[in-house]
């Protein structure tokens, strides 16, 4: 049995071993959307789905700004109506208004949530995606403030921003023959 190494020794045994390990922070959970907001968001969704636009478009600002007064600017629920309203901005033709909360929900979210959070990622992923299905013209005048957005969230060496560059670059050269 002596050389079975399930019962061998692991090592000295310290004070510090006894005193246990420190323990991390608990990450900090958000707190679930409330149910009268969920309804809302639910309205919200059926007047865009209806083909009313205007009617969502004003329900989601009248949200925002309650959401905005009850728990303030730099919050998680405050991010979700305003990635709301960029969602209704794209489904409603306006890509300029769309990449504006985008690019504005993508610095907030990395105000709450921090710059490496997955849903930070998530969030300038998704707005260099609708910045690259823009037209030329349009790519060119809102390129800038993307690539000054996801080069503080993520350093001017991420992917992003490298491919941010890349397109600016392909943009601001002249046409072949």
């Amino acid at each position: 049995m002596d050389d079975d190494p399930a019962y061998r020794p692991w090592g000295t045994v310290t004070p510090l071993f006894w005193a246990g390990a420190p323990t991390a922070p608990a990450a900090e959970v958000p707190a679930p959307v409330p149910e009268a907001v969920r309804e809302r968001l639910a309205a919200i969704a059926d007047a865009s789905a209806a083909g009313d636009p205007g009617k969502a478009g004003t329900l989601a600002h009248r949200l925002d700004e309650e959401i905005t007064a009850k728990c303030g600017e730099v919050h998680l629920h405050t991010v979700h109506i305003r990635e709301v309203r960029a969602h209704l901005a794209h489904l409603a033709g306006d890509e300029s208004t769309a990449l504006g909360w985008y690019l504005h929900t993508a610095k907030l979210r990395a105000a709450v949530q921090g710059p490496d959070h997955p849903d930070t990622d998530q969030a300038t992923r998704r707005v260099y995606g609708l910045w690259i299905a823009v037209p030329d013209a349009e790519a060119r005048r809102l390129g800038a403030e993307l690539l000054a957005t996801v080069s503080d969230i993520h350093g001017p060496q991420a992917l992003v921003a490298r491919r941010t560059q890349a397109r600016l670059d392909s943009l601001a050269a002249p046409a072949g023959p």
